[in-house]
């Protein structure tokens, strides 16, 4: 059993899983940097201990304090969220070592996904489709160019230790190659102290589909339907929803098949997400797994009214998977509310909040841990808000989803609001008739 779970987060995701440790009868203990002393989740919690200045490595990415506030408030347990060190093998290793349990994979299977080159052999294995590649890293320019006559251009560069578009770059010629993959190994090198590059077809028009899966020690595997994230900017994903209105059953059984047989090629344990890019002619291709809870992991509990933070919370003390499969009963969007301008390029907003009103009723749920007064850091993600509309069907998704943001005020700061109450109005959003590449065209109107 476990008794006391100290949250190694903050802000929503953390208040997320205090609401469920509470439901559970678990205490909690909230960690917080300087900037964050005023945050709900500081509030909520049973226990909170200060770790650090408001820099991320200063206080939520410095594991020595977090591991220091576990030992003197005997916590027995720590859960990552995600973002921070929810993906860092060495912090998970730690916790082991200490016998601490680490809510969520262990090292060896997060080292196993977290290098692409390394998850790509993988798949390939286990019989998943991938997209067709160099196998291996690219050892020079020459290396690239043939490899690109090789695979035929459009390709694109990615770096393996990558994430979020850094270390990305399409080429659609052999002109461009030579400054591409230079720009690349160099974007890779800074953000990820790896500079490890390797190539792929360039799949045009896809979509972003995702499978979330739940794995138990003991081998059993469940899929718990889709999410399409296509609507995405600079790889940053802005609304999520499930089903996807691309879906056949056909395709989400492959799919869904595929995910369970990436996540027992590793053995996985707790939850997790397979992520892969579907062409126009549903073709599908393994892209990465993200082994911890997602941002948009409400969206998959909305469509089949499950706790998937009480599943990984359960599956971390033994308990065992169903190992069914479960279909979405109803449609959900969910919006990323952030405090960004969308009108000067999504610039980031943070600042006071001097007013706010949080929409509700029927079919709306609100993920936040702002208020009226509460001051948003410019140290961390802009997000501040997850708005999910729910209801039987797309249309009426969206039309609850444009009610709620039409009651949505938040002023101080800007936000995305604007944004998303113009896309729910957009023809092609609506009809869904889109991809990855729908931000390119996509024009905010004031």
């Amino acid at each position: 059993m476990i008794n006391k779970i100290l949250i190694a987060n903050r802000g929503e995701i953390a208040l997320r899983i205090i609401r469920t440790c509470k439901e559970m009868g678990i205490n909690t203990v909230a960690v917080y940097s300087t900037a964050d002393s005023e945050s709900l989740h500081v509030k909520f919690a049973d226990e909170a201990v200060c770790i650090g200045k408001p820099a991320s490595t200063d206080s939520y990415l410095n594991i020595p304090n977090i591991m220091s506030a576990i030992e003197i408030t005997n916590a027995d347990a720590v859960h990552p969220g995600y973002g921070f060190l929810a993906e860092n093998a060495k912090f998970a290793d730690i916790c082991a070592e200490s016998k601490i349990k680490f809510i969520g994979p262990t090292a060896a299977m997060i080292n196993s996904m977290g290098d692409k080159v390394t998850a790509k052999e993988t798949m390939i294995k286990a019989g998943v489709p991938v997209v067709p590649g160099v196998e291996g890293l690219l050892q020079s320019v020459e290396h690239a160019k043939g490899s690109a006559k090789e695979i035929d251009y459009p390709v694109i560069l990615k770096a393996t230790a990558g994430g979020g578009g850094k270390g990305m770059r399409i080429v659609w010629e052999e002109s461009e190659i030579e400054k591409a993959y230079d720009t690349a190994k160099m974007e890779a090198a800074a953000s990820f102290k790896n500079d490890g590059i390797y190539m792929e077809k360039f799949v045009e028009e896809p979509r972003h589909i995702e499978i979330q899966i739940v794995g138990d020690q003991y081998g059993n595997v469940s899929h718990l339907s889709e999410r399409d994230c296509s609507i995405q900017r600079r790889h940053q994903k802005l609304v999520e929803e499930s089903p996807s209105p691309f879906m056949t059953n056909e395709l989400r059984k492959a799919m869904g098949d595929a995910a369970k047989k990436a996540a027992a090629a590793i053995n996985y344990e707790s939850v997790g997400t397979v992520e892969f890019l579907v062409d126009k002619h549903r073709n599908f291709y393994f892209m990465e797994m993200n082994t911890r809870i997602q941002v948009e992991h409400c969206v998959t509990e909305e469509v089949i009214n499950f706790d998937l933070i009480k599943e990984q919370i359960k599956v971390a003390m033994g308990e065992k998977v169903s190992g069914l499969d479960y279909l979405p009963q109803m449609h959900a969007i969910e919006c990323r509310i952030n405090a960004e301008d969308p009108y000067n390029d999504f610039r980031p907003s943070p600042g006071k909040i001097t007013t706010l009103h949080v929409p509700g009723g029927h079919g709306v749920r609100v993920d936040s841990h702002v208020y009226a007064g509460y001051t948003i850091s410019p140290y961390y993600d802009s997000m501040i808000a997850k708005l999910i509309a729910i209801a039987r069907t797309r249309e009426e998704a969206i039309n609850t989803m444009q009610r709620a943001l039409s009651e949505y005020i938040i002023e101080g700061v800007k936000t995305t609001i604007p944004f998303h109450q113009q896309l729910m109005q957009d023809e092609k959003f609506r009809s869904g008739d889109f991809n990855t590449k729908f931000m390119e065209t996509f024009v905010l109107k004031k």
